[in-house]
């Protein structure tokens, strides 16, 4: 590969700092960049493979754990992402079976870990949402409410943030609708 006269912008992908390139492939300022560069993918390809290795080790050790029927305290904490404590608390409590076996040999049944995290469908129920009526005898404006309700305007706006309440500006004017401000305020 040939040199060029030309001297090509660059910044180098390890450092960072700019330099010139003579060559359209160059992608590191200098030697030393380059051997660290190199290092540290060597470094990273050793680390994926040692990875794989843990993964490949430990594979079958799942596998055996995820048949069985009872499983020690700390592989439930595993499986199940719950702290030991947890799950002490819930064998005292009986909410999960459990067999002290001697010092740290308490063993619990998987099926009732697994029991606790079962999804349970909850009915869903749609609100039929109501379009805001803005006619005249039907709305509020912010200082009605606040002169009704004995409230501060900076109150009103926060509480109807809060609870999303459509408002509509007319001129310097916001006007609610009286029906879910007289049930946000009556509870009150």
């Amino acid at each position: 590969m040939g040199f060029s006269k030309l001297k090509i912008p660059r910044v180098c992908e390890h450092c960072s700092k700019p330099f010139e390139a003579k060559t359209v492939t160059t992608r590191f300022c200098g030697v030393s960049c380059a051997n660290k560069a190199g290092k540290e993918r060597k470094k990273l390809e050793k680390q994926q493979k040692e990875k794989e290795n843990l993964l490949q080790k430990y594979s079958n050790k799942i596998a055996e754990v995820q048949t069985r029927e009872f499983i020690s305290v700390s592989e439930a904490t595993v499986m199940f992402g719950i702290s030991k404590d947890t799950i002490h608390r819930m064998i005292k409590k009986g909410l999960i079976g459990g067999a002290n076996l001697g010092i740290r040999l308490t063993r619990v049944k998987r099926a009732d870990l697994e029991n606790l995290f079962s999804t349970i469908e909850m009915p869903i129920e749609k609100k039929k949402e109501e379009k805001p009526n803005f006619e005249i005898g039907n709305c509020y404006t912010i200082s009605e409410i606040s002169t009704k309700f004995r409230a501060d305007p900076s109150t009103i706006y926060l509480v109807i943030k809060k609870n999303k309440i459509p408002t509509k500006k007319v001129g310097s004017f916001v006007y609610a609708p009286k029906n879910l401000i007289d049930k946000i305020f009556a509870g009150q």
